[in-house]
């Protein structure tokens, strides 16, 4: 893939789902959130991301995590799977944390962890950092033991900053009357929503231009895909990408609305060219 994408001057697939940081583009809304959780992390308390799928929740997300494991001495983990019942859930955490618990029992696991991060505390001034992504996907009654494991002293101290990020079903879920005591705690917000045309236009020429070729896309094919994404980032760079390998088998010196066509038109059929004037 790499090789094939040489020719164009490109260094790494612009619309991958797997672009590296430096190729993030971060809006003046996700900066704006990863410097409150900057500072959150001085206190402690929970964070929040929400909104549709394809609207930039993930990326938010890895932007974030990337700006706090630049912090020297900050201590960043990420739940892998928040679908846990709350024995696995321990056992995730004593993995992130790097303390031995044993499931059968979960009052000497809540000791172990709270004791790790008071002793974080203790030598950075930071508190720990837990990500969720898919948070929408955990159990009321692990959503309830992270609340009790963060929290000290009458409620008074927060011992983690938990960034939680989901679809619109999170919210909701802290509505829950069992959950509306962690759902109160949310010190700040991110609400992710459909994109502007701008945004897309921003986001397929950043894209490009991070990649090594800012002129991969005709401007009218740009445009036919921005008016195609119906405001939704993920669908924007998914058929980027599909074109992007269409536009490789058939040799083209350029991605264009020809391309466009034969791959998206309703009731056409691909060229079976493979090579272009």
């Amino acid at each position: 893939m790499t090789k094939k994408l040489l020719p164009w001057g490109l260094k790494w697939n612009p619309f991958s789902p797997e672009l590296p940081s430096e190729a993030l583009l971060a809006s003046a809304k996700i900066e704006n959130f990863a410097w409150r959780v900057e500072q959150l992390v001085q206190e402690g308390g929970f964070a929040m991301i929400s909104g549709e799928p394809g609207t930039g929740k993930s990326v938010a997300l890895r932007i974030v995590a990337g700006r706090l494991t630049a912090q020297r001495d900050l201590l960043v983990g990420v739940l892998e799977r928040p679908q846990s019942k709350p024995a696995d859930f321990y056992r995730e955490l004593g993995d992130i944390f790097s303390v031995q618990l044993r499931p059968s029992n979960r009052w000497g696991g809540f000791r172990a962890l709270r004791e790790r991060w008071r002793a974080h505390l203790a030598s950075t001034r930071f508190k720990p950092v837990l990500l969720i992504d898919e948070a929408q996907e955990m159990a009321s009654a692990v959503l309830g033991e992270l609340r009790s494991l963060s929290s000290a002293n009458l409620d008074a101290t927060s011992l983690l900053t938990v960034i939680l990020s989901g679809d619109s079903r999170l919210p909701e879920l802290l509505r829950r009357e069992e959950l509306v005591p962690l759902g109160t705690r949310i010190r700040t917000r991110l609400q992710m929503e459909s994109a502007s045309r701008e945004e897309l236009l921003e986001l397929l020429h950043h894209a490009m231009s991070t990649a090594g070729n800012p002129k991969l896309m005709t401007d009218e094919l740009v445009h036919a895909l921005v008016d195609h994404s119906a405001g939704n980032y993920r669908l924007l760079m998914t058929m980027s990408a599909e074109l992007l390998a269409y536009g490789m088998a058939q040799n083209a010196r350029q991605l264009d609305e020809k391309l466009f066509l034969e791959v998206f038109q309703p009731n056409g059929s691909r060229s079976k060219k493979k090579g272009r004037e």
